[in-house]
C-alpha cells in the first residue's frame, strides 16, 4: 500500500513537472510571435512616421518589450520545473502575473488611439502636402505613400490644386499645358514619348487607406494582447497552483520519509545504513538489551541459527 501511495505521488510531480515545462514552451512560442508582431507593425509605423504621432509608437515597442520578458519568464519557468523548485515557481507566476498587466496596458492603450486615427491622418496628411514642396523629408515620405498605397491627395488627387506649384502658377504665362497636375508619384501610367506627361493619375485619395492601415495595425495590438494577456493570467494561475501542488508533495515525501527514520532508527546516507545520532528510538532500546544480555547466560539451542 505503501508502494503504491510513492508511486502515485512521483506521478503527480511528474505531471505538475512536465505540465509546466509544456506551458513554458508554449509561452516562449507566444513571446516570439508577440516580437515579431510588435517589429512589423513598428516597421508599417515607420514607413509611415510623418503621418503618424510619437504616442502611437508606445504600443509596439512595449509589445515588443512585453516579447522579451516573456521570453525570459519561460526560461525561468522551465528551470524551475526541471529543479521542482517551489521559489522559482511562485517567481515564475507572479512575473507572469507582471506580464499580464503589462498586456493589459497595451491593449487598452492601443483600442484608445484607435479612435483617433482617423482625425490625426486628416491633420498630418494636409500638413504634408501644405509643406511638400519645401521639405524633403516630407516630399520622400508623401512619395513613398502615393506611389506604395497607389493613391492621390488626401481625399482625391483635387487636393493638389492648391499646393502643386504648377498648378498654383497656372494662370501665368509661362505656364506649360502639358506639365502635370499633380506630383509624379500621383501617376498611375507616364506617356511613352514623354516621361514628364502623366496620362492617368490614381483615382483615390489616400486617406481612406491609410486610415485602414493604421486602424487596423492597433487593432492587431489591441486584440494580439487582450488575447495574450487572458492566457497568461490563466498561466499564471496554473503556475501557483503547481507550486502549491510541488510543495504538498514534497511535504508528503519528506514526512514519509522522516516516519521511516523513525521506524528503523538509522538514516540512508551514502548507500549504507548508519546509526541515527538524533533518533530516540532503537539504539536506546538495543543499549538496554545488550545488557541485558551481558548478566544472561548464552545457550544455544539446535533450532538456532549456526554461526560458523
Amino acid at each position: 500500500m505503501a508502494l503504491y501511495r510513492d508511486l502515485q505521488l512521483n506521478s503527480g510531480m511528474r505531471c505538475a513537472k512536465y505540465m509546466l515545462l509544456i506551458v513554458s514552451f508554449m509561452f516562449a512560442i507566444t513571446a516570439v510571435l508577440l516580437v515579431m508582431v510588435g517589429s512589423t507593425i513598428q516597421a508599417i509605423f515607420g514607413d509611415f512616421r510623418q503621418f503618424v504621432d510619437d504616442h502611437f509608437l508606445s504600443p509596439p515597442a512595449l509589445l515588443i518589450a512585453i516579447g522579451f520578458i516573456l521570453l525570459f519568464v519561460a526560461t525561468l519557468g522551465a528551470y524551475g520545473a526541471v529543479r521542482e523548485s517551489v521559489m522559482l515557481i511562485n517567481l515564475y507566476g507572479v512575473c507572469l502575473f507582471i506580464v499580464f498587466i503589462l498586456e493589459v496596458s497595451a491593449s487598452l492603450a492601443a483600442f484608445i488611439m484607435q479612435g483617433q486615427v482617423r482625425e490625426m491622418l486628416i491633420r498630418t496628411m494636409n500638413e504634408s502636402l501644405i509643406e511638400y514642396e519645401d521639405n524633403q523629408y516630407i516630399q520622400a515620405g508623401v512619395d513613398f505613400m502615393q506611389s506604395g498605397l497607389e493613391c492621390c491627395g488626401v481625399n482625391s488627387p483635387a487636393d493638389w490644386n492648391e499646393h502643386w506649384p504648377q498648378n498654383i502658377n497656372k494662370n501665368e504665362p509661362s505656364y506649360n499645358n502639358e506639365v502635370m497636375p499633380v506630383p509624379p508619384s500621383c501617376c498611375a501610367s507616364f506617356s511613352p514619348n514623354d516621361l514628364m506627361r502623366c496620362e492617368m493619375t490614381y483615382e483615390s485619395g489616400c486617406l481612406e487607406r491609410m486610415d485602414f492601415i493604421i486602424s487596423q495595425s492597433t487593432m492587431l495590438i489591441a486584440t494580439g494582447a487582450t488575447t495574450v494577456a487572458f492566457v497568461q493570467l490563466l498561466g499564471s494561475i496554473c503556475a501557483f497552483m503547481l507550486a502549491k501542488t510541488l510543495r504538498r508533495n514534497k511535504s508528503i515525501r519528506e514526512a514519509r520519509r522522516w516516519q521511516l527514520q523513525q521506524s528503523l532508527g538509522v538514516l540512508i546516507s551514502g548507500g549504507k545504513m548508519a546509526p541515527s545520532s538524533n533518533s530516540p528510538m532503537g539504539y536506546t532500546q538495543l543499549e538496554k538489551a545488550e545488557k541485558f544480555s551481558e548478566n544472561d547466560p548464552i545457550t544455544y539451542t539446535p533450532n538456532s541459527p549456526s554461526v560458523n
